[in-house]
């Protein structure tokens, strides 16, 4: 009898122990990040952009930032404030990105911003998800001739200050035993317009924005991309994982970012997408028949929880897909079409033998 009583009280003890554990989790919501509660004191986030990469990020006719990276700031202020326009956009050359997020006058950087271990440590910064898998390239004239890094030894190949390709392409360059003259300038339209100009033999940056520039050059059958020997993809001369940035001094809020970007490649995973979100949403209501339980954990359906972990809307993710898209829908707007027609490639879901993948949310 006294081994029963022991065994029964600690029984007891510990069922009050997981309810007021429980009670605790629920008496202490999630604590909002200092950018998180300046972002909904002010109404709108602050995200720093490129002002010269279309397809990425630039102005369109109207004056409005668009493009593929200007998206995944949108999807951000749709998470947290509701609404995909409640944004301030802050053109950034590659020279001050760094300062600027480190000084904090953004909330988030989304600007073809390489994820690096010097940067990763030495800026302040948490990187999030990487949402471009892409690589250095190095584009010609077609009147050179030039069609190899060989080609270009003892010539002039022009970039901009304050990024890796400066590092990367001196790299190439002397793993080939090729001597060069690098020249850069603050920012790379200048650089690109210094190489339609004369001024270099060659000009280098990451593909994607190569290919915009090609793309929209005057006469883009005169520009050539260096390829490999067999021609069947670009020349790449280095990894270049892009992706948002946010500072370090909110993990609250980088926890935001981060889920929001995942919560857009999980979408796309299930096939819920801005046009199917109604349908999609009726299918999975607590009671239907064949509701999936993994598609109602990502949208916060019923009594599964999702945007309460971070502190924001249960429902976030169908907010931002209903509002953006998910991420092949904003990749197809932005970088599948005339005149860019980037493949997805490496951007591909896994599923697809990409290396775009979202962890459960569970």
């Amino acid at each position: 009898m006294k081994y029963s009583f022991k065994l029964s009280l600690l029984v007891v003890v510990l069922i009050l122990g997981i309810v007021g554990s429980s009670l605790a989790q629920d008496a202490n919501p999630v604590v909002l990040g200092p950018i998180t509660q300046r972002i909904i004191e002010r109404g709108e986030l602050i995200c720093g952009v490129n002002a010269a990469l279309p397809g990425f990020s630039a102005p369109n006719d109207a004056g409005q930032f668009v493009g593929f990276d200007v998206d995944f700031c949108r999807a951000v202020a749709a998470a947290i404030l509701g609404s995909a326009d409640a944004v301030s956009f802050r053109p950034l050359t590659a020279a001050e990105r760094q300062a600027a997020l480190q000084a904090e006058e953004i909330d988030m950087l989304s600007r073809n911003t390489t994820f690096t271990l010097s940067r990763d440590t030495s800026w302040g910064a948490t990187f999030a998800p990487t949402t471009f898998y892409d690589g250095q390239g190095v584009m010609t004239t077609t009147e050179s001739g030039i069609t190899t890094l060989e080609g270009l030894e003892g010539l002039v190949i022009c970039t901009n200050q304050g990024t890796t390709t400066e590092g990367n392409i001196t790299d190439a360059m002397r793993e080939r035993g090729l001597a060069f003259e690098l020249q850069t300038f603050a920012e790379f339209p200048q650089a690109f317009e210094a190489f339609l100009a004369g001024g270099c033999d060659a000009v280098t940056t990451d593909i994607s924005g190569l290919v915009s520039y090609q793309a929209t050059a005057p006469d883009p059958g005169a520009l050539y991309i260096l390829r490999t020997e067999d021609g069947s993809d670009y020349l790449r001369t280095s990894k270049e994982p892009l992706g948002p940035v946010t500072p370090q001094s909110d993990a609250q809020f980088a926890d935001i970012v981060r889920w929001t970007i995942y919560g857009m490649f999980a979408a796309e995973e299930f096939g819920i997408s801005s046009e199917t979100i109604d349908a999609v949403l009726a299918a999975n209501q607590p009671g239907v028949e064949g509701a999936r339980p993994v598609i109602q954990r990502l949208l916060g359906i019923g009594e599964n929880p999702s945007g309460s972990y971070l502190g924001i809307a249960n429902n976030f993710v169908e907010v931002v897909v209903r509002q953006v898209g998910n991420y092949g829908e904003v990749f197809a707007r932005n970088l599948s079409v005339a005149p860019f027609n980037i493949p997805r490639g490496l951007n591909e879901l896994y599923t697809n033998g990409g290396l775009i993948y979202a962890p459960p949310f569970r």
